[in-house]
């Protein structure tokens, strides 16, 4: 007796490996991506010249990591969200929200300070720093120098955001082959069987 191959489950597991193939190629395109970003954000850093602050989410991205001046014409609220400090000390980073002419609102991160109950006062004004990104996609701006005679906070960095796409890849093209190993395995011994 003749044993065949079974056609529709070759067929799922042939679809599923394709599949898995599909998004190991498109994790490599996103490395690649990725990489493209980091590199751009690592050039914006290095830039002398002032940024305008971004009025949409739209133009967040071409403004990260580039150095701008805002005027926060109203402190809306004063928060302690956790943070870093410049020496990479755990505490707290003292945000305020504010009222931005013809932008808007945004996030200023006034500095960092050891405990979240040291608040400090804080009624507006000019402030200089970096471009960072934000909650929901905005910008925040991240004081330099610090201000309200807090410690300064740690620089927004671009190697703190992860590309891990290259991982990712190599999984689904693990995946990919154990699958095919597996289903190999089970047609053996169908045909032994």
């Amino acid at each position: 007796m003749t044993r065949r191959i079974p056609i529709f489950a070759t067929i799922v597991v042939l679809l599923a490996v394709a599949t898995m193939v599909g998004l190991g190629i498109w994790q490599l395109q996103r490395a690649s991506w990725k990489e493209s970003l980091l590199a751009h954000y690592r050039q914006a850093l290095t830039m002398s010249s002032q940024a305008d602050w971004p009025k949409s989410k739209a133009e967040v991205e071409g403004a990260l990591y580039r150095h701008a001046t805002i005027d926060c014409a109203k402190v809306l609220s004063l928060d302690a969200v956790a943070g870093h400090n410049q020496a990479g000390e755990t505490g707290w980073a003292q945000v305020a929200r504010c009222t931005i002419p013809g932008a808007g609102e945004a996030d200023v991160v006034l500095g960092w300070s050891a405990g979240p109950q040291e608040r400090p006062q804080w009624a507006g004004g000019e402030v200089q720093g970096i471009i960072g990104p934000g909650r929901d996609g905005e910008a925040r701006l991240i004081a330099s120098p610090p201000l309200a005679g807090l410690q300064a906070n740690a620089a927004p960095d671009p190697a703190d955001i992860p590309n891990n796409h290259m991982a990712y890849a190599w999984q689904w093209f693990f995946f990919a082959a154990t699958a095919l190993v597996i289903y190999a395995i089970a047609l053996r011994k169908r045909m032994r069987g």
